[in-house]
C-alpha cells in the first residue's frame, strides 16, 4: 500500500512537472504577444524577440536547437502543446541577424497556428500592431522548403509575422 501511494505521488508529481502550468503558459504566451506588439512610435516592438525564444525553450515548449535556419530566420516547431489567442501554436520563427549573409535582415518574429476557430482576433491583432497575418497559410510548403520534417495533421493554418518590413508597410 505505501509502495503504490509513493508510485501515485511520483506519477503526480512528474505529470506536474512534464507540463506548464496553465499560469506559466499564460504568462509565456503574455510575452510572445508583447514581443510581436508594435509600440505607439509605430516601428519598434515592446518587447525583443531572443528573451521569448529562450522562455519558449526552458518550458521545454521548444527544442533547444533550432529545426532549421536559413538566411536570418530560425524556425522551431513546438515539441509541447501551447496556444495563441485561442488557437494551437505550431511553430515559431525568429528573424535576427547572426552573422552576414547578405541584404536585407528584418528584425522580428513570426508564428503559425492551427486555426480552431475565428482568427478574427489574429486579424485585428495585426492591423493593430504593424503585422502581416495570412490566413490559410501553407505551413507544409514552408517546411519542405527549409527540410524540417513534421507529422502536422492536414488542416487549416494561419500564419502571422510581426517584424521590421511589416511594421514599414
Amino acid at each position: 500500500m505505501k509502495k503504490f501511494f509513493y508510485l501515485n505521488a511520483f506519477g503526480i508529481l512528474l505529470g506536474a512537472l512534464s507540463f506548464p502550468s496553465q499560469a506559466a503558459e499564460s504568462d509565456l504566451e503574455n510575452r510572445l504577444i508583447q514581443a510581436l506588439s508594435i509600440k505607439n512610435n509605430g516601428t519598434d516592438r515592446q518587447a525583443q524577440s531572443r528573451p521569448v525564444i529562450t522562455a519558449y525553450k526552458q518550458a521545454g515548449i521548444l527544442a533547444r536547437q533550432t529545426d532549421a535556419r536559413a538566411d536570418y530566420v530560425d524556425f522551431y516547431l513546438l515539441r509541447k502543446p501551447a496556444s495563441f489567442m485561442g488557437h494551437k501554436l505550431v511553430l515559431l520563427e525568429e528573424e535576427y541577424m547572426d552573422t552576414y549573409v547578405g541584404c536585407c535582415v528584418s528584425p522580428g518574429m513570426g508564428l503559425v497556428v492551427q486555426v480552431s476557430d475565428s482568427t478574427k482576433n489574429m486579424q485585428n491583432f495585426a492591423e493593430k500592431n504593424a503585422c502581416t497575418f495570412k490566413p490559410h497559410a501553407d505551413v507544409f510548403d514552408t517546411l519542405k522548403t527549409y527540410g524540417i520534417k513534421n507529422k502536422l495533421p492536414k488542416v487549416d493554418y494561419a500564419s502571422l509575422s510581426c517584424r521590421e518590413r511589416d511594421a514599414q508597410k
